[in-house]
């Protein structure tokens, strides 16, 4: 089952990283979210992923080009180019990723609809995500209730981190101080979508098509839209403070999203 990522947004509310580099090879232990966001898919069974590119997507496909030599020990024969010996091979070998260019200022649903011609014919089913956002999500939870709704879209429905501490009183006393309580005002959407084929239909490769707006809109007016809430760990990677977050996560060992081995 294919996982669509979509890697072609400016970032802009990220200018620190994004002005040479796109949002998803901005680095969180040394390595791009994007590459975090992959792990968690292959971690859990899906490791054929089509990244849909636009900003600065020459990066993500140098990247990949240079990932056996980035991520290897080797041997080369000087003289012959051709020659490389690698070693100690790196975890990612049974990954497949298409890269494909969805235009430099296509919106999220036209780059889907762009890169579905690489959509296996026979898939019924493919999974779509962010290149920006990370999450313990139990994706083969997710799949099976996606298909037990029998709509033709799922979203996954999370509860945002408050940016600011909350102070929980009795009386003038404070009885718990919580620096990252869970937002409790409604769900919005993670992303780690699950797409029946035939939504597609929902999506035209015209430059303005924005999956959120028209497409999902439509969805969910048509009683075809299904939510999937998720309670467990989610963070985006919207601003210089978010990435410092992850980043302070990463370090202390404890980053929830890990749910593979090294």
């Amino acid at each position: 089952m294919k996982v669509v990522i979509l890697c072609g947004g400016l970032g802009t509310r990220l200018r620190e990283e994004t002005d040479v580099k796109p949002k998803p090879m901005v680095e969180v232990g040394g390595r791009p979210i994007l590459w975090h966001i992959m792990k968690l898919y292959a971690a859990q069974g899906f490791a054929e992923f089509i990244l849909c590119l636009g900003y600065k997507g020459e990066r993500i496909k140098e990247y990949f080009l240079s990932y056996e030599a980035l991520n290897s020990d080797f041997t080369v024969r000087l003289g012959e180019p051709s020659r490389i010996d690698y070693h100690r091979r790196h975890a990612e070998r049974d990954w497949t990723v298409t890269l494909a260019d969805t235009g430099a200022g296509a919106q999220t649903g036209a780059r889907i609809a762009r890169a579905a011609r690489y959509l296996p014919p026979g898939d019924d089913t493919f999974l779509a995500t962010y290149g920006d956002g990370v999450a313990d999500v139990d994706l083969g939870a997710l799949l099976a209730f996606h298909r037990s709704q029998g709509r033709l879209a799922t979203v996954t429905g999370v509860r945002p981190p408050s940016r600011f501490g909350e102070l929980i009183l009795e009386g003038s006393r404070v009885a718990e101080f919580s620096e990252k309580p869970q937002g409790s005002s409604g769900r919005i959407n993670g992303g780690f979508f699950v797409f029946d084929r035939r939504f597609l239909r929902y999506l035209s490769e015209e430059e303005a098509c924005i999956l959120e707006r028209g497409p999902l809109e439509r969805a969910a007016s048509e009683g075809q839209l299904s939510m999937y809430p998720h309670d467990g760990y989610w963070q985006c990677m919207d601003t210089l403070r978010d990435m410092q977050l992850l980043q302070r996560e990463w370090e202390g060992g404890a980053a929830p999203w890990k749910k593979w081995k090294d």
